[in-house]
């Protein structure tokens, strides 16, 4: 870990927004899960949902592996339960859907708790989602096909956010709890040795002002 990097990795995290989600509804395509995730961190997502009724979602290396180091994916088992978490945590829920009463994805103050609510590949956002939401948005299209792609979606919509978010001054501050993130810079630096002590129920050990260990209580490389 070179004083650079530890400063990368802080800087990343102090951008996060705390109150700004994505809730995925049984997404299933490697390639659009790869590309909501990477969105989710470029824009500064702290932690993303997913519906995965199915299991699929939840077992892909996509998700599972480097991308979900960065934003993690909590995984709900069917989608009332998804949409009463993050309801219940203060956020409105925005689903991306063609409907009679859908506004320009433009309309909406991302300035407060916001989820997006995209649909699967094949049918979009569902009448039960529909129904769950707060309110729908939608892209306007100009041409003859109907919808956008889910990643391409979440990503124009997402970028609107931060947008907002970045004229309100949003990002140049952290809005996390301090303790909440130097645990979770700790996890990002050290993820091995986080992953250990979690599994061993020990506290992480403290860091150099660097992002080094003060002392490693395991053998073995700190990262």
């Amino acid at each position: 870990m070179t004083p650079e990097r530890f400063e990368k990795l802080r800087a990343v995290l102090a951008a996060r927004q705390p109150d700004l989600t994505i809730l995925a509804e049984n997404v299933h395509k490697a390639h659009n899960i790869a590309a909501i995730i990477r969105t989710c961190d470029a824009v500064g997502i702290l932690e993303a949902h997913a519906v995965s009724e199915t299991g699929e979602m939840k077992r892909h290396h996509m998700v599972s592996g480097g991308s979900r180091r960065w934003v993690p994916v909590h995984f709900h088992p069917d989608l009332r339960t998804a949409v009463s978490r993050v309801k219940s945590a203060g956020f409105t829920v925005l689903a991306a859907h063609q409907s009679g009463s859908a506004v320009d994805y433009r309309t909406p103050d991302y300035t407060r708790p916001t989820a997006l609510l995209v649909g699967s590949e094949l049918v979009g956002v569902s009448d039960q989602a529909a129904g769950l939401a707060d309110g729908h948005i939608m892209v306007p299209m100009e041409g003859m096909v109907e919808s956008l792609n889910v990643s391409v979606a979440a990503a124009l919509i997402l970028y609107e956010a931060r947008r907002q978010r970045q004229a309100a001054g949003m990002y140049e501050e952290s809005r996390l709890d301090p303790e909440f993130m130097e645990r979770r810079l700790f996890e990002w630096a050290h993820p091995k040795i986080a992953a250990r002590c979690t599994k061993l129920g020990l506290p992480y050990p403290p860091m150099t002002a660097d992002g080094d260990l003060a002392a490693n209580p395991f053998d073995g490389p700190a990262d």
